[in-house]
């Protein structure tokens, strides 16, 4: 058994992966995502958040663990890491970077402008690459397709608006679930939130 399998393995009976959250190593990706977003025409918070969910969730995929293992929850508009603003405060209060407020097909949307580079020696190859991915899978696409793209994810759909979304659903099926899968993650996602596992 590899190390993704072992991972994968002991993860799955705890309904999530047991991963803290590292938010310094999260301000480096939300600056990495700013830079590589710089000249897409709709690289402002809401495309940025999905760059950040697919990322996070294609690492899991692929290594069994999140880049970051900041939670990430639903809204309306799709996955949003939890803290997001906080931390995005903190980058701006230091002067890292700037947060730039643009019209764009007639909405406001608020940029990440970095004042200085991302630490990228702080990241993998395979977290690059996750980012990289992501980045591509979105350009050219509104923030509207972003977010409807966003709400195919298994993840998304397993839970309620405001909750978290377990990262071990970066493991499920990347297709429409079947009746029966669906009401088995329904059961696991009123265990965890029994548990109390759930942010408010």
């Amino acid at each position: 058994m590899d190390e993704h399998d072992r991972i994968v393995t002991e993860s799955l009976p705890h309904d999530d992966l047991d991963v803290q959250p590292d938010e310094a190593k999260f301000a480096e990706l939300l600056l990495l995502v700013a830079e590589e977003l710089a000249n897409d025409p709709y690289g402002g918070a809401t495309k940025a958040n999905k760059v950040l969910y697919f990322a996070e969730f294609a690492h899991v995929r692929e290594t069994g663990l999140p880049i970051t293992g900041v939670r990430y929850r639903k809204l309306e508009r799709g996955p949003a890491p939890r803290h997001l603003r906080a931390i995005r405060g903190r980058l701006i209060d230091n002067g890292d970077a700037v947060l730039i407020k643009e019209r764009v097909l007639g909405y406001e949307q608020h940029r990440l402008r970095p004042t200085r580079p991302a630490r990228r020696e702080l990241f993998s190859a395979t977290e690059l690459k996750a980012v990289q991915d992501a980045v591509n899978l979105l350009r050219g696409h509104t923030n509207a397709d972003a977010s409807e793209r966003s709400h195919r994810e298994p993840g998304w759909q397993l839970v309620d608006n405001g909750e978290d979304i377990p990262y071990v659903a970066a493991l499920l099926p990347q297709h429409q679930p079947s009746s029966r899968m669906m009401d088995r993650l329904r059961q696991i996602g009123e265990e965890y939130a029994r548990q109390g596992r759930l942010a408010q």
